[in-house]
């Protein structure tokens, strides 16, 4: 095993030290016969229940009118619609039509910069336009979209769909949908309008809360209208803490500081504070937040990294996890996470422009080179394969549950290692939300992504400790789980903890009473169709249910269902070591 580690820090190093350009992800969706006979899948090659998604037919419109034309000819045949992004980042199956004969709608080429009226502060792109493309433009024009997500793949419709965020208690809050001030949709109808309307909603129509955060099923988006700032430089310090007071710092820290977020590494008691605050455009320096795990990579080191991670879960291997999550954590920190100011990183703080400095995704710049290189989680390569697990904790219950964990941990020092080889859990801050489906209150985001098998069936290391985490940040404190990020067991009955649950059906029923962009999947989330869960052999293992049966684990392997060790009400997969011969021996004896 020390040789498998030493070779793990090697490519490591290999990684941080060569500069490469990585293939482009491919599109998610593939056809056998130009744009018929297709399947959509996202980014990472998988959904999680592992389904594959069919449908008869894609289209690519370019223009509203073309969207129009699409979306009435799937009204008038009653044929089922969804749309889909250039990326498809979301892990969820929004992007799902049922059966075999829906149509797919690509945002891919809806991608233009329709107006930017730099004296009233306001941008009007197409529905595929991406987060970086919209901040590009914006710098262009003196502007900025104060708060967004971290990846610069995301599309401004899809960042609609599933409430996407970045971190922030300040203003309006770190939601972009909270920053559109105007949209059109485009909707079934009937034949008086052509089998399709098109909806303009401005902030003056309740409906606009509704389509804030849409999951896909009012309709197709067509142009969204964003209210941004004038362009502003940032300024980023990380520092590094013990985390005992994790708990206390974390309900203060996000009003300290404007961008504000936190890395927690659990297992080795340490928490990365990120101080990040708005300076003046006169401030010095020409900073950049290149991220480094979102740089092309290449694929054989890529597949060294797998390889090794797969055998210390083979193993149950802690020690060698807890040894590469150490390396890991500990080369980012030395390159200051991918920020570099004038060219270099010189030391904090790091100053510059807040396009340059609030998102990243170099992988995606890239040429065709036959999969040398790639985004590290690109399905064509053995690379990185994992779940994520994402929800949000209201403010007053913040401090219990980090002590829940910091417990778990307590019991299981070395339980969390993994998750800190995909660095750690990270927290970011959301306000309450004017949209029907987005956050009910003021609350921490807490995200976190780990290992994920090939093999539906095989246990991961730890899983009880994953488990009981998910089902305390869910269950035991409500957690609201972000639409795009989790596994399927989050969504069960996910709609009773909206208030506004209610409104959104409302709109939803008057925009497509048909249930044309809807799906049994969308149904289920919504509850207005069962549930997301299932009761099978092995549900558990990933995610598609809570074990109330050993059945529903992994018997076999010896995961049995148990009670969690902190919250009791959790049920989980918990690894029970058979008693040897000689130890059933003895106790006869006794």
């Amino acid at each position: 095993m020390k040789e498998q580690v030493l070779r793990f820090t090697l490519v490591f190093l290999f990684i941080c030290v060569c500069g490469v350009i990585a293939d482009p992800p491919e599109d998610p969706i593939q056809c056998a016969s130009k744009n018929t006979k297709c399947t959509i899948t996202n980014t990472y090659g998988m959904f999680p229940d592992r389904a594959t998604c069919n449908a008869s037919e894609v289209v690519y419109p370019t223009s509203e009118e073309e969207l129009v034309a699409a979306v009435a000819s799937a009204s008038k045949n009653k044929r089922k619609v969804k749309v889909a992004t250039r990326f498809s980042h979301s892990i969820t199956k929004l992007a799902c039509t049922d059966g075999e004969n829906g149509l797919l709608i690509s945002t891919k080429n809806l991608n233009k910069i329709l107006n930017i009226d730099a004296k009233e502060g306001t941008m009007t792109v197409q529905s595929g336009v991406s987060l970086r493309e919209i901040m590009a433009a914006a710098a262009d024009a003196g502007l900025a979209l104060p708060y967004a997500p971290y990846w610069w793949g995301l599309t401004i419709g899809g960042m609609m769909g599933t409430g996407a965020h970045g971190s922030t208690l300040w203003g309006k809050g770190s939601a972009v949908h909270e920053y559109v001030v105007e949209l059109r949709i485009v909707t079934p109808s009937g034949p008086k309008d052509g089998y399709a309307k098109v909806r303009t909603l401005d902030e003056s129509d309740p409906s606009l809360n509704a389509a804030r955060v849409s999951l896909g099923v009012l309709g197709v988006l067509s142009q969204v209208t964003l209210k941004l700032q004038p362009l502003f430089k940032r300024s980023i310090t990380y520092v590094t803490k013990n985390d005992s007071d994790l708990g206390d710092e974390l309900l203060t820290f996000g009003t300290k500081h404007e961008f504000a977020d936190v890395m927690w590494y659990p297992s080795q008691k340490k928490a990365v504070y990120r101080i990040d605050d708005r300076v003046p455009v006169s401030a010095n320096g020409t900073g950049l937040y290149n991220f480094f795990p979102f740089r092309s990579t290449p694929s054989v080191a890529l597949a060294v990294v797998r390889s090794t991670e797969e055998l210390q879960e083979a193993l149950h291997d802690a020690n060698g996890k807890c040894i590469s999550a150490k390396l890991i954590t500990g080369l980012l920190s030395g390159i200051a996470y991918g920020l570099t100011n004038n060219g270099i990183f010189r030391g904090y703080p790091v100053v510059g422009y807040s396009n340059r400095m609030q998102a990243s995704g170099t992988c995606l710049d890239s040429f065709h080179d036959d999969l040398i290189t790639a985004c590290p989680w690109d399905p064509r390569i053995k690379g990185e394969f994992f779940f994520q697990t994402t929800f949000s904790i209201p403010m007053s219950d913040v401090k219990n549950f980090v002590e829940d964990v910091q417990k778990l941990v307590e019991l299981e020092p070395k339980s969390l290692c993994g998750l800190e080889m995909e660095n750690g859990i990270l927290m970011r801050y959301v306000t309450a939300s004017s949209a029907y489906l987005g956050k009910s209150e003021d609350a921490v985001d807490f995200d976190l992504t780990y290992y994920r098998s090939k093999d539906p069936l095989t246990p991961r290391l730890f899983q009880d400790i994953l488990e009981e985490i998910e089902q305390i940040g869910l269950l035991k404190y409500k957690g609201l789980p972000h639409w795009g990020k989790n596994r399927n067991l989050a969504f069960d009955g996910v709609i009773n903890k909206y208030k506004n649950a209610d409104k959104f059906l409302k709109v939803k029923e008057e925009y497509d009473p048909e249930g044309i962009f809807s799906s049994v999947w969308s149904d289920q989330m919504l509850g207005l169709k069962g549930g997301v869960t299932v009761d099978t052999d092995g549900c558990a293992m990933e995610g598609m249910c809570i074990c109330s049966e050993d059945r529903h684990c992994a018997p076999k392997k010896d995961y049995l269902c148990r009670p969690g060790k902190v919250f009791n009400k959790a049920r989980v997969c918990t690894h029970v070591r058979k008693k040897t011969k000689e130890e059933d021996d003895l106790k006869d004896e006794l």
